[in-house]
């Protein structure tokens, strides 16, 4: 019993840690091209996106943790595993694609549309990247797929209130307005998150 519940206590710190202190986002800068791309299009609903990339990063954890591991038993060079990961990624959206031609899940067509931007970018493959490169156990590494995850909805809501908010405001002048104050908006929300972790990483 004590070990199961250290299990769930580790699984759970290190989805907080990649939530909050480790936001894929905001301390890593991973998949932010995305999100600024994502923020006030009309056509792409940003919360179906985030769920979708966070389910992937979920599924995506333990099959990059046992693939990963067996390319290094193989003697693949750490050059090589980047293309593990990749292919782990595609057969993940494979899976995931199937899964929503077979359902009839509200939203379908949306979601297969979004589904190849959300699980092949940046913040899928260096959340996978991190937790190889720290050699993160399953559990850990399952926790911070979680929680990664979990912080991309996070920053998608949090910018597209702050865009909200800063296209509604009168206050800014011209030549910032648009995407101009929305990435000084990002930067300082970055520094105050990085705040967290200090100068070092804390993993």
């Amino acid at each position: 019993m004590n070990e199961v519940m250290e299990t769930v206590g580790i699984f759970f710190g290190y989805a907080v840690l990649a939530l909050f202190a480790q936001n894929a986002i905001f301390t890593r800068a991973l998949g932010v091209s995305r999100l600024v791309q994502l923020t006030g299009d009309n056509r792409t609903s940003s919360l179906l996106f985030g769920v979708l990339l966070c389910v992937t990063q979920v599924l995506l954890a333990p099959l990059a943790w046992y693939l990963g591991g067996l390319a290094g038993r193989l003697g693949l060079g750490a050059s090589a595993r980047p293309l593990v990961y990749v292919g782990c990624i595609a057969l993940v959206c494979l899976a995931e694609h199937l899964v929503l031609q077979l359902t009839n899940l509200p939203r379908k067509d949306q979601l297969l549309r979004i589904l190849p931007l959300a699980a092949l970018n940046s913040c899928v493959l260096g959340t996978v990247l991190i937790t190889r490169t720290q050699a993160f156990t399953l559990t850990q590494s399952v926790g911070f797929g979680l929680g990664s995850g979990l912080g991309y909805i996070l920053a998608v809501m949090l910018v597209t209130e702050a865009q909200t908010r800063l296209s509604n405001s009168q206050t800014i002048p011209s030549a910032f307005r648009g995407l101009p104050i929305l990435l000084i908006y990002i930067g300082i929300l970055a520094l105050a998150i990085y705040g967290f972790t200090g100068h070092t990483v804390i993993l």
